[in-house]
């Protein structure tokens, strides 16, 4: 016997397994492929278009990148709340009153398929599908999805513009008030040291000079003053004679007077009248005219022909009283010279502080100035955002309601079911083969047992048995394609529906559809 029909009998011989397995599941396939329930899948496209403004003249003050702008909306979509109140509205799962809201969110988020496309150079767009019984209720769920995700990214980003110009407003009106008071506290030690500030030390210095000449000048005066007298009570000793009484000569004030007089015609030809040099002078000459105004009244009653000691004591009071003139101006000087000297060695402390606190209030104009451009960025950038002409998304692919079944693919379960049965079979039956070591042909008789047969018999059934064997064959094989189909159906409706059993076997096994 060739082998080609040797094997051929073997397979005849253990057809009956190979049919029973190919039939089961066949049979389960095309029940499975019937029983499963339709699946209708509704697809939305959406886009990130970029802003109506150029950002060269107007920017935004929103700068979230088109991806991260789609992530926050897609992880901001499928949050807890607003799941179940999609679900709520369309009856999404057949049994949703038995149903927890653990379950109806994982189910949502399951049938839910989010897909995000973006490169350099390329448009930043985002692909919703959603999976539902019905088409109409795949449709309305995108729908919802798609109203949630407009309200989702404008909310966001008039809040994130918002924000940013409220902090804004409130870094302003800080910096505004720390200005206010860096400029009072600058103000009030300006109040508070205004004779020894840093811009009036030039002048200060120059009456502290003149200051110190009009001292000299008058410790001289005093000086040529008590020589004079002196000289007067000599001479008076020795001859008994003051001078000459022709005419009465100028007292030291008078002479003083006239020079200061001659100094000031001399000064206006190079100075103008607020020069502070020209200023002393003034001052100087006025209280000298004073001085000459009460000698001339303490002299109108006195002869103008010497008289011997009432003429010398009238000298020597004129002398004394200038002395004493002179002595009181010398005090008034150095006193005036003692308050500058002091407001001069406080300058460069003064200098100092007063640095600090215009520093500082540089530093805190300079962040206002900042903190004022930046808050007519916000406002522009909170506008643009309100008016919706920044960065948004919207829609270049409505939902659709789909009038045919995506899934399950009933020609593709039931074909592919009986083929996995036939390949089942056929396997069945190469194990079978495999497993049975019995002698079957005179050569495995002489293989094993070394024995060489005379002739082959082969077993003949009668017709009855054959009969029968095909009769219980048939019954057999007809049970099975009736059983089979009853019990998936039954599992089905009264246990629980095949896709549910199927979800929950593959996250056992780790397969995600």
């Amino acid at each position: 016997m060739s082998p080609v029909r040797y094997y051929f009998s073997i397979f005849l011989r253990r057809f009956p397994y190979f049919l029973v397995v190919a039939t089961i599941v066949s049979a389960i396939s095309i029940t499975v492929a019937i029983t499963l329930p339709p699946t209708y899948v509704s697809q939305m496209r959406l886009i990130v278009e970029s802003p109506q403004i150029p950002g060269n003249l107007a920017a935004s003050t929103v700068t979230t990148t088109p991806f991260e702008q789609l992530q926050i909306v897609e992880q901001r979509l499928l949050t807890r709340p607003v799941l179940l109140d999609i679900a709520r509205k369309f009856e999404v799962l057949p049994d949703q009153d038995e149903a927890s809201p653990d379950q109806i969110v994982s189910e949502l988020r399951t049938k839910t398929k989010t897909r995000i496309s973006s490169g350099r150079n390329q448009a930043n767009l985002m692909t919703i599908t959603f999976e539902g019984r019905s088409g109409k209720i795949a449709a309305g769920v995108l729908n919802e999805y798609l109203t949630e995700i407009l309200k989702l990214d404008v909310s966001y980003r008039k809040e994130r513009a918002s924000d940013t110009l409220v902090f804004f407003e409130q870094e302003v009106e800080r910096l505004g008030d720390e200005l206010d008071k860096r400029s009072a506290r600058i103000l009030e030690f300006q109040n508070e040291n205004s004779g020894a500030l840093p811009a009036s030390l030039q002048f200060r210095m120059a009456q502290q000079g003149a200051l110190q000449t009009s001292l000299q000048q008058t410790d001289q005066q005093i000086f040529s003053l008590q020589n004079q007298r002196e000289k007067l009570l000599d001479l008076y000793n020795t001859t008994g004679q003051i001078g000459n009484v022709g005419q009465q000569p100028q007292t030291q004030a008078q002479q003083q007077l006239n020079q200061l007089r001659n100094q000031l015609d001399n000064q206006l030809g190079v100075y103008s009248e607020s020069s502070p040099q020209i200023k002393l002078l003034r001052a100087r000459i006025e209280r000298l005219e004073e001085v000459v105004a009460a000698e001339q009244a303490s002299n109108t009653a006195t002869p103008n022909a010497q008289t011997g000691n009432s003429t010398l004591d009238l000298q020597l009071a004129q002398i004394d009283s200038q002395i004493s003139a002179l002595e009181d101006q010398r005090a008034v000087t150095e006193e005036n010279l003692k308050k500058v000297t002091l407001t001069i060695d406080q300058t460069p402390a003064n200098a100092i502080t007063l640095a600090e606190l215009q520093r500082d209030h540089t530093n805190i104009q300079n962040q206002y100035d900042t903190a004022v451009a930046r808050l007519a960025s916000a406002s522009t950038g909170e506008r643009i955002e309100v008016t919706s002409q920044g960065q948004r998304i919207s829609v270049i692919e409505h939902p659709s309601e789909p009038t045919t079944p995506t899934k399950p693919d009933r020609l593709v379960i039931a074909a592919g079911g009986t083929v996995v049965g036939i390949l089942m079979g056929l396997g069945l039956v190469v194990l079978l083969e495999l497993l049975n070591r019995a002698a079957r042909r005179p050569e495995d008789l002489i293989k094993k047992l070394d024995v060489w047969p005379i002739a082959t018999l082969p077993y003949v059934r009668s017709p009855g048995q054959i009969a029968a064997q095909r009769i219980g064959w048939a019954v057999f094989v007809l049970a099975i394609m009736l059983g089979v189909p009853a019990t998936v159906w039954a599992v089905h409706t009264y246990y629980l529906p095949l896709d549910l059993i199927a979800d929950k076997v593959a996250d056992k096994l780790g397969v995600y559809w």
